[in-house]
């Protein structure tokens, strides 16, 4: 990890800048995978699943026979975890449901809002070096919560044509309706155009490398609806000298294991936490299955030390962090001074596995500084919010007037005209 030390306000958005490949050539790529989906279909989806991931599919979904299967390969130990936390997760999420709460704006003008559920849904689960089956939690929970109606799933197979069983056994207790094996560009094609097999979704959720986000992004010019940027993971920690550097470490490594193209900062206050940390990093490095990924996104990654909290705070609400963990002495005072992060962990106890696992919260964030302007998924994500207004003769009466007033003000005389014929009826019903 390359250390900076009390960089200037002009180096940060250098600083801040995530790892990306030529948006070009991306951009190109994934334009051409959405043309032959949305041209070919299944038989496009079939081709690219052979070209990109060498495997051979006759079905494109999974069978009953298959989710038969899995369930039989997780262990009892797995499925009481996968349970727990599915319940701690609808738990959180249903306590976002909202009551319809009727309005009287002016007397006899009634107006209220209410959620109904997105009909028909696509959750993206990634696969790549490592399954992640606790993704299935975090869209199918709240989805099945708003009551959206359609349900599907498209995740990568293995080598063997065969989706992971944890991935498979988390989509059956959560009750999605249909999985596919697909992944990648093609996959977000597939779910936004429809093909002979998968059906057509108004919303697409699911994080991805860069190629999903891109053929997300690219899908929403023909009317389907994206849950938000989420690309490549990262995690920022701040930390002070009360922090564990041992926590610390482990938590810049928990990211750095999701790919090369993951993102890791550590911002401190404390020289000492600096030294520390890097030495539990190269001590913690060397026991992880996957630590040449690790490697890698660590290369990409920095240690920035301020000599106040207050600079740390403003640098970290700039960069704006998927996740981001306070490991600082006086945490909780300081959460209520971030107002740009997709998830935060307040205190050394609160590692961010947590959330991405079995808290409650959801992982499915903002990546890449859109935590700015975007939230992470939740059940709001699954829902739109109709507004209904109700005006009785005494509410036209009331504020007719002003209706008039403001129509004829903007030249938009039918507008105008849709209140004066009511209150002219009113008035000869009265009598007037």
């Amino acid at each position: 990890m390359r250390v900076i030390f009390r960089p200037e306000k002009s180096e940060w958005e250098k600083i801040i800048a995530r790892p990306t490949i030529d948006a070009e050539v991306l951009e190109q790529r994934v334009a051409e995978i959405l043309h032959r989906v949305r041209r070919e279909g299944d038989s496009a989806l079939k081709a690219l699943t052979a070209q990109y991931d060498g495997i051979e599919l006759e079905n494109l979904a999974v069978s009953e026979e298959e989710f038969i299967e899995a369930e039989k390969q997780v262990t009892t130990e797995l499925k009481n975890s996968l349970e727990t936390a599915r319940r701690n997760i609808e738990k959180f999420h249903a306590s976002q449901v909202e009551e319809v709460k009727m309005v009287e704006t002016t007397k006899g003008v009634f107006c209220w809002r209410k959620s109904v559920p997105i009909e028909k849904v696509g959750l993206y689960i990634p696969a790549g070096s490592a399954p992640l089956f606790s993704t299935v939690l975090m869209l199918a929970v709240p989805a099945k919560i708003a009551s959206c109606k359609e349900v599907i799933m498209c995740s990568p197979a293995d080598k063997e044509g065969k989706i992971n069983p944890a991935t498979l056994y988390a989509a059956k207790i959560c009750g999605v309706d249909k999985v596919f094996k697909i992944g990648g560009a093609q996959a977000i094609g597939a779910m936004a155009f429809g093909t002979e097999s998968v059906p057509k979704v108004y919303k697409i959720f699911g994080p991805g490398n860069q190629f999903v986000t891109e053929a997300k992004r690219q899908v929403t010019k023909f009317g389907v609806a994206i849950d938000m940027p989420a690309g490549p993971s990262e995690v920022a920690v701040l930390a002070d000298e009360t922090a564990e550097p041992a926590f610390v470490a482990a938590d810049l490594l928990s990211q750095a294991e999701h790919g090369v193209d993951s993102q890791v900062i550590l911002v401190t206050t404390s020289e000492k936490i600096i030294s520390e940390t890097l030495a539990e990093l190269e001590k913690q490095i060397e026991k992880l299955p996957r630590r040449e990924i690790a490697k890698k996104a660590l290369e990409n990654s920095k240690v920035i030390f301020f000599d106040d909290l207050d600079t740390a705070v403003e640098f970290l609400n700039e960069y704006a962090s998927e996740h981001l963990i306070l490991a600082v002495e006086k945490a909780e005072e300081l959460a209520d001074r971030i107002i740009n992060a997709g998830s935060v962990f307040v205190g050394n106890y609160s590692c961010e596995s947590a959330g991405d696992y079995a808290s409650g919260t959801n992982h499915t964030l903002p990546t890449n500084g859109f935590a700015k302007a975007f939230s992470g998924v939740s059940l709001d994500s699954f829902v739109k919010k109709i507004t209904f207004q109700r005006l009785t003769p005494e509410g036209i009466c009331n504020l007719g007037k002003t209706i008039e007033t403001m129509a004829e003000a903007e030249g938009l005389h039918a507008h105008k005209m849709a209140v004066s014929v009511r209150l002219e009826k009113l008035r000869q019903e009265g009598g007037d």
